[in-house]
C-alpha cells in the first residue's frame, strides 16, 4: 500500500511540475494560427509579433470613442521601440465602422496620422466572431462590449489584462500593465 502512495506521489509531482509550462506553449502555438488581414494588404498575426507583448483595441472610425485613435498611437510611440506592438481591429459589430477597409485606412491616417498595425474591418463578437476573439470567450469569458475594448498578450502569449472602452489607452491601469510586460524577459 505504502508503494501504491509513492508511485501516485512520485506521478503527481511529475505532473505538477509539467503544468505550468505546457499550457504557456500551447497558448503560443495556438496564438501563432491566428492571423488577421492587413489593412495595407496581406497579412499579419501573433507569429509576426511572437516574444513581444501585443495590445489589441476593437475600433470603429464613428464611434464616441474614436479620440482614442490618438492615445493608442501615443501609446505606440512610446512603448513601441522597447517591443510592444499596438494593434487597431476596425470592427462593424456595432455599426459604427465605415463601409470599406479602404476608408477606415484614410481616416485613420488623415485623422490621426495612425502608423500602428491596423486589420482590414474584422467582426469581433457573434457567430462571426474572428477566431482569435471566439478563442478570447472560451479562454477568460471576455467579449467586447463596445468599440475600444482593449486586450493585453503577454510575451508568452498569456492574457495579461482585458479593458472596456472608458479605460484610456494612455491611463495608468493600461500603462501599468504595459510595463509590467516589458518588463518579463523575453523568452528566447
Amino acid at each position: 500500500m505504502r508503494w501504491m502512495f509513492a508511485v501516485i506521489m512520485l506521478l503527481g509531482a511529475a505532473v505538477g511540475s509539467l503544468g505550468p509550462a505546457a499550457p504557456a506553449r500551447a497558448e503560443r502555438s495556438i496564438l501563432a494560427e491566428f492571423r488577421f488581414g492587413s489593412i495595407d494588404g496581406g497579412e499579419m498575426g501573433f507569429a509576426d509579433w511572437a516574444g513581444r507583448p501585443v495590445l489589441l483595441a476593437n475600433t470603429a472610425s464613428l464611434c464616441g470613442y474614436t479620440w482614442q485613435y490618438a492615445q493608442l498611437q501615443a501609446l505606440f510611440d512610446a512603448y513601441g521601440p522597447r517591443g510592444l506592438v499596438v494593434v487597431a481591429i476596425p470592427s462593424n459589430s456595432f455599426n459604427q465602422e465605415l463601409g470599406s477597409d479602404r476608408e477606415v485606412r484614410d481616416f485613420c491616417q488623415l485623422n490621426y496620422g495612425l502608423d500602428l498595425p491596423i486589420t482590414t474591418v474584422t467582426p469581433v463578437r457573434g457567430p462571426d466572431a474572428h477566431p482569435f476573439y471566439a478563442w478570447l470567450r472560451e479562454e477568460t469569458g471576455f467579449v467586447p462590449r463596445w468599440n475600444f475594448n482593449k486586450v493585453l498578450i503577454g510575451r508568452d502569449g498569456s492574457v495579461l489584462g482585458t479593458w472596456g472602452s472608458a479605460e484610456r489607452p494612455t491611463g495608468r491601469a493600461i500603462t501599468a500593465a504595459v510595463e509590467a510586460a516589458l518588463a518579463e524577459a523575453p523568452r528566447s
